[in-house]
């Protein structure tokens, strides 16, 4: 059932009533529409969202929209998320949010708005389709299709950070075996449902042996499951400089949180704009569908912004609702409009493009073209973002019991009294008889014993300590009453202890990366 709306001037109101209202069906009797929440944004948001949804309702799109206020005006309100509490309440209703970029105030401690949404709602999965669109729009790379499935709720994101000393600042860097199967699971997963044929594994094991480590442990682990899948892992760096490079070799590249969020914009840019690409985010009991771009506040109120990113985020949420005719039809619609090369500025190429158009010129231009079809493109890609529920089978079962054994402690100290030998020959006069002072680095490099006067020190100092009668790499068990009297014993000797962390062994297995130079 078309709305009634679809074939009548419609305002260019961005209230929520206003939108609400072309969802509205022309006769009663016609599909029940889907309840899903909707937040306008900020800088560009509520001029893109107010043409995405003009777009879905005139494609026929059968949705209840629930406006929920999110971002700049609720930090300054006091949520420093940039969420309140009804708006929780929308999200736990409906289980589905299609969202514009918001813009978080700079300074007082703000929290990312998004990364609050992934975590708190479990959606671990962000999955970023990009293809290259030539020759409608111009790109270096015609031949690029590349999907990236990002873990989207550990790494660097979690957010944790301190201050230890006046000179050093410190992010955790946090990685779970069982959010490492889950995303990977979810990328064989979905490169089986949509024929992908290769699966791209990006990490920095070569350094972080520990964390990156077991992102690349759990891939090939669970890659055992699907030979039908080409598999293959990348060092990040000199993968994400292939992708920008040569992006046909790769189809689905598998990440871990920061390196997806980088690559994901870098594969989105060289095919042609940020601006086309959309986003989705999926976790077992909700999902949420976004542009990859920012607010953009420089341009916000202008009508030049692109809605093509947040359109293509609204299609997949329409696949995900099981509402896939509608999104066939309009996909189909916006790939005849760049067709015919109306473009909006950020892809406009003189010679190429037919005319520049605003955002709601390019909206007007993509509903004239419902029920068209691409004569160059490429028909509209099934991308179908299921919950892990059905899409995936049950995740890999847990680890038997683990012999967890303590056998050290690194304890960090701020100090800037002197030479590491200096520092070195304190501690060996406080660590009594049970634990022995191994090595002292300063950011990661070992600088005692035997350290080099050319390396650069700060004031924060990294000292571990083992089981006196520990000798190579064969560690001794240690009492936790021991780690506790030590840590007395320097605090009593005026040495400021800023954390600690404990050294251990798991299966027999190191537990705890090596100093460079141990």
């Amino acid at each position: 059932m078309q709305p009634a709306v679809a074939s009548a001037p419609i305002s260019q109101s961005t209230s929520p009533a206003d939108l609400a209202a072309l969802f509205q069906p022309a006769a009663p009797g016609g599909p029940i529409p889907t309840p899903v929440t909707v937040a306008m944004g900020d800088g560009i948001g509520p001029e893109i969202m107010a043409q995405t949804l003009r777009m879905l309702a005139a494609a026929g799109a059968t949705l209840a929209p629930e406006f929920i206020a999110v971002g700049e005006a609720q930090y300054l309100a006091g949520h420093s998320s940039g969420i309140g509490p009804d708006a929780w309440d929308s999200l736990r209703r409906t289980g589905v949010l299609l969202k514009a970029p918001i813009t978080t105030p700079l300074g007082g401690g703000y929290k990312s708005l998004n990364v609050t949404l992934r975590k708190t709602l479990g959606l671990y999965a962000n999955v970023r389709p990009v293809r290259s669109l030539a020759p409608a729009v111009a790109t270096k790379h015609p031949v690029l299709d590349v999907v990236i499935v990002r873990e989207n709720e550990e790494d660097l994101y979690a957010g944790i950070e301190h201050q230890q000393t006046p000179d050093v600042v410190q992010c955790l860097k946090i990685i779970t075996r069982s959010g490492c199967e889950r995303i990977v699971r979810y990328a064989f997963e979905y490169a089986r449902r949509h024929g992908r044929r290769r699966i791209t594994c990006m990490t920095k094991d070569n350094i972080m042996k520990l964390t990156d480590g077991l992102f690349h442990k759990v891939f090939e682990e669970v890659g055992r499951e699907y030979p039908d899948i080409v598999q293959e892992h990348q060092i990040i760096d000199i993968g994400a400089a292939r992708l920008a490079d040569t992006p046909e070799r790769y189809d689905v590249v598998l990440t871990l949180n920061l390196y997806g969020d980088i690559i994901s914009d870098i594969v989105a840019q060289i095919a042609g704009s940020v601006g086309l690409a959309g986003s989705a985010n999926i976790g077992q009991g909700g999902a949420l569908f976004e542009a990859i771009h920012g607010s953009a506040p420089d341009i916000a109120g202008r009508d030049i912004a692109n809605p093509s990113g947040l359109l293509q985020a609204a299609g997949m949420l329409l696949r995900h609702l099981g509402q896939t005719a509608v999104a066939d039809r309009l996909e189909a619609a916006w790939l005849r409009t760049l067709e015919d090369g109306l473009h909006t500025a950020d892809i406009y190429t003189a010679g190429r493009s037919v005319e520049k158009v605003g955002t709601r010129a390019f909206a007007d231009a993509v509903i004239a073209r419902l029920g068209q079809q691409p004569s160059v493109l490429a028909a509209p890609v099934r991308e179908i973002h299921a919950t892990p529920a059905t899409a995936a089978p049950a995740p890999v079962a847990a680890p038997a019991a683990v012999e967890q054994t303590l056998v050290g402690t690194d304890v960090f100290l701020r100090w800037n009294s002197g030479l590491p030998d200096a520092l070195g020959e304190q501690l060996v006069a406080q660590v009594g008889d049970v634990l022995r002072l191994k090595l002292i680095t300063n950011r990661g490099v070992k600088v005692y014993p035997d350290g080099h006067a050319e390396t650069t020190c700060t004031d924060h100092w990294r000292c571990r300590f083992v089981a006196a009668a520990t000798a190579a790499d064969h560690y001794e068990p240690v009492d936790f009453t021991a780690v506790l009297a030590l840590q007395s014993r320097l605090t009593a000797a005026s040495l400021q202890v800023i954390k600690t962390e404990n050294l251990y062994l798991f299966d027999g297995q190191r537990g705890f990366s090596l100093g460079q130079g141990e």
